[in-house]
């Protein structure tokens, strides 16, 4: 139970981190170790979301050991029909929100996942690696090529783009979180939850993993592409007008974006928060892996904090909850939804603080969040399969 202890105290932490983002001051208001905490929030809370959503696939498909025959069938049906309600989900919420509501894209992530549950940690970390190394560069050449009258053509025809204005064109290529790039987030959360992340050794040796990706990715950044490499561009474009990611970057000047779709090649050697690059995803892979076993470590060695923590490991067992209510909240606070334009971070807190409230009192009397219990009920009809 530690280790799983564990990824619900890193779930809590992306969705404070997404709070930090949506509700915080913006970064440009920020200094000292204020402005250093809302630059870390950026895009790396959403990776580490991206990353645990991942695992969480594991848990469902089996986590040491692959499920088959008909637990197999069934635990891929159960996923899809996951992917579906997030789709549907993520669509309805963006109509209201934005185009940068991150549940949608989940959706897609699940479905693309499903033919990789079967694989073995090894395989699933050397797949995420090759599409680390290749598909920015890809994702580059195809916005690109796909100028404003051929995006025009196809979402003219996509029935999502019609109903929320975020089409399958956004959801794979050029919509604030892509497919092709952020696959391997997802992938790489796939990998860990093939691990036994109680086991000494292999924290040991992820510990190590995640801190050399990162000084490897954004050390390389700074070398090649000067000292604006990892500045924060989420403030640089006009807003899109909403968020939903677990970590916003309304606007943001990024490849996988699609804000700017002209950006240079040289770009690509840049390690901002959500630019989208190979050093970008390196770079906050580390960060994600370095997350949650620190978490895991905590969580397994020392009890006394385990017991304190007790309370924001039940805002990490309701995460879609927590995500979903925080956008709610603003709406009937009148709050902008999904943009940084507090000053003061008194908010913030208060945000945190109910959320912690509302996850405790409720776990005391229920076992999943209230959208957990209505996604589990979906997945229902999976059992039915032979």
């Amino acid at each position: 139970m530690g280790r799983l202890v564990g990824v619900d105290l890193a779930r809590a932490l992306a969705v404070f981190g997404m709070y930090i983002v949506h509700i915080g001051p913006p970064l440009s208001a920020t200094t000292g170790v204020a402005g250093w905490i809302r630059y870390v929030a950026d895009g790396h809370s959403s990776v580490l979301f991206a990353t645990l959503a991942g695992f969480s696939l594991m848990l469902i498909a089996g986590r040491r050991e692959p499920r088959t025959g008909v637990a197999g069938r069934q635990a891929k049906a159960r996923i899809a029909i996951r992917a579906v309600v997030l789709l549907a989900l993520g669509t309805a919420m963006a109509t209201e929100y934005g185009g940068v509501i991150i549940l949608g894209f989940y959706g897609v992530y699940f479905l693309l996942a499903l033919p990789l549950v079967r694989l073995r940690a090894r395989t699933l970390a050397i797949t995420a690696a090759a599409l680390a190394l290749v598909a920015p560069q890809l994702a580059f050449v195809l916005n690109s090529l796909l100028t404003e009258p051929i995006r025009q053509s196809i979402n003219t025809y996509d029935p999502l783009h019609r109903l929320s204005d975020v089409g399958v064109l956004d959801l794979l290529l050029s919509g604030f979180y892509p497919a092709l790039t952020w696959m391997s987030f997802v992938i790489t959360g796939m990998a860990l939850g093939r691990l036994d992340l109680s086991s000494g050794t292999v924290q040991r040796r992820l510990a190590a993993l995640g801190a050399a990706l990162t000084l490897a990715a954004y050390g390389m950044s700074l070398l090649l592409a000067g000292g604006d490499a990892l500045r924060s561009m989420a403030e640089d474009g006009p807003s899109s007008g909403g968020s939903g990611s677990p970590a916003l970057d309304s606007g943001s000047a990024s490849l996988d974006g699609g804000s700017f779709p002209d950006m240079p090649a040289s770009s690509l050697l840049t390690a901002g928060p959500h630019s989208g690059t190979t050093f970008d995803i390196i770079g906050s892979v580390g960060v994600a892996i370095l997350v949650i076993v620190g978490a895991t470590v905590a969580m397994d060695h020392l009890p006394r904090l385990r017991r304190l923590a007790t309370p924001v490991i039940a805002v990490g067992t309701m995460s879609l909850t927590a995500y979903v209510g925080h956008f709610l909240a603003q709406s009937a606070l009148s709050m902008p939804a999904g943009t940084s334009t507090q000053q003061s971070w008194v908010p913030l807190l208060m945000f945190i603080l109910g959320a912690t409230l509302f996850a405790t009192v409720w776990s005391r009397f229920f076992r999943r969040g209230p959208l957990e219990h209505l996604l589990n009920a979906a997945t229902k009809p999976a059992k039915r399969i032979r």
